[in-house]
């Protein structure tokens, strides 16, 4: 069985796929407008997904990526403003244990922010990130 493949659309005949329409619904629910971030990176975030679950990442996945991912652009500050304090601890709570466990599926979310030059410099200082 071949594997499912994301599509970006093409002008505008061709729809985006149902994995970056959920994406960017969840990057919106994260107070992080879809356009802000690069075609090139939501594709390698829905790869990923597709990596971590092999089947069908579920739809509750998504609203947890774009939060961890939406923090790593918008900062600690900015984040719960947005959304609220209970959701900055959870997804600080996610980078410092990606930062211990090193290569998990949170600690890829980190590094594409990282090497997409889209993460927060407060981000980047408070967690002591470097990308090699």
């Amino acid at each position: 069985m071949a594997g499912r493949r994301s599509s970006l659309g093409f002008l505008g005949l061709f729809g985006r796929s149902g994995d970056l329409r959920q994406l960017d619904a969840a990057l919106r629910g994260a107070d992080l407008h879809p356009a802000l971030v690069p075609e090139g990176v939501k594709l390698t975030i829905v790869n990923l997904m597709k990596d971590h679950w092999p089947e069908e990442p579920p739809p509750q996945a998504y609203p947890q990526v774009a939060n961890l991912f939406g923090y790593c652009i918008a900062g600690p500050e900015t984040f719960e403003r947005a959304q609220g304090p209970l959701q900055r601890l959870d997804a600080e709570r996610r980078i410092e244990a990606a930062l211990e466990t090193g290569d998990s599926f949170d600690a890829r979310i980190v590094l594409m922010a990282l090497h997409a030059k889209l993460i927060n410099a407060e981000v980047v200082e408070r967690y002591g990130l470097a990308a090699e």
